[in-house]
């Protein structure tokens, strides 16, 4: 391949680059979209430098001057994106977390000044618009534990050093209805990894190391159809979540389908315990 073909590859990708670009811009002033990382608007910048200096090297035969010129502009237009990028970070913590069947991208952003974390909804991998504010001002690392293929549940210390728990979701298993409720779709008893799990009208019970611990339902806080997290004194213990084998069923009499995930909300390491339904003899 000769050097103007090479040349020519590198206009077309630095066009294509380019006009990423715009489609950004006109939807982020339009419709508040977003990169899902905040550092990929710089590196198409820097990339759309190299392949345009690349283009014009390698197809037009131009004057000492002029490519000197034109280096020393394109170069300080890539170190500005360079050290945007750096700074920016250091104020914005971008966080990408892909989904075990590589089908959802979970997206957190963090103000490294006030510890406000959002949670972004993603399209396409690249773009993402904001859909909800943690509760509580984050400090320090974030924990994300896949429960399921389209289930992301996300511990972190709070300011006061307390542990909470943010759940993403990507679908249901309630076949196609709008909305359902988590722990009542969990009414019986469930077990697995030595742990048991108890849902009845009072409320759920967890049985682990032989503690037992009942939380009603005012301590059980659900994350669109899929999760809930057990919560005692404002802060989380118990995440269960809805494996992709659950079938929510409206008679929730007969014997459950599937399995669900129970996980501790710990800090530490941790791996969620898989649990069948128990039907009782």
């Amino acid at each position: 391949m000769n050097r103007k073909k090479i040349g020519f590859i590198a206009f077309v990708v630095a066009i294509g680059l380019f006009a990423i670009q715009m489609v950004f811009l006109f939807l982020h002033s339009q419709f508040q979209v977003e990169y899902s990382d905040d550092r990929f608007y710089y590196v198409i910048n820097i990339f759309f430098s190299i392949c345009i200096a690349l283009a014009f090297i390698l197809m037009f035969s131009l004057h000492k001057n002029m490519k000197l010129v034109g280096g020393i502009i394109i170069l300080l237009f890539a170190i500005a994106n360079c050290a945007f990028l750096v700074t920016d970070h250091q104020k914005m913590k971008n966080m990408l977390y892909l989904s075990p069947d590589g089908k959802h991208v979970l997206s957190i952003k963090m103000d490294q000044n006030s510890g406000e974390a959002t949670y972004y909804r993603t399209y396409y991998y690249l773009l993402a618009r904001p859909k909800e504010k943690f509760p509580y001002q984050t400090t320090g690392n974030f924990k994300v534990n896949w429960l399921a293929k389209d289930i992301a549940a996300v511990t972190y210390k709070a300011t006061d050093d307390t542990i909470h728990q943010y759940i993403a979701t990507y679908g249901d298993r309630g076949g196609g209805r709008s909305y359902y409720y988590v722990g009542p779709s969990l009414y019986g008893n469930w077990s697995g990894g030595g742990k048991e799990v108890i849902s009845n009208t009072e409320g759920i019970t967890v049985i682990s190391n032989g503690e037992s611990e009942l939380f009603d339902w005012d301590h059980i806080v659900q994350f669109g159809t899929l999760a809930i997290v057990l919560v005692r004194d404002d802060e989380a213990i118990w995440t269960i979540a809805l494996k992709e084998n659950f079938k929510v069923d409206s008679e929730v009499a007969i014997p459950q389908t599937g399995e669900i995930s129970l996980l501790k909300a710990t800090m530490g390491k941790t791996v969620p315990v898989t649990m069948q339904y128990v039907v009782k003899k």
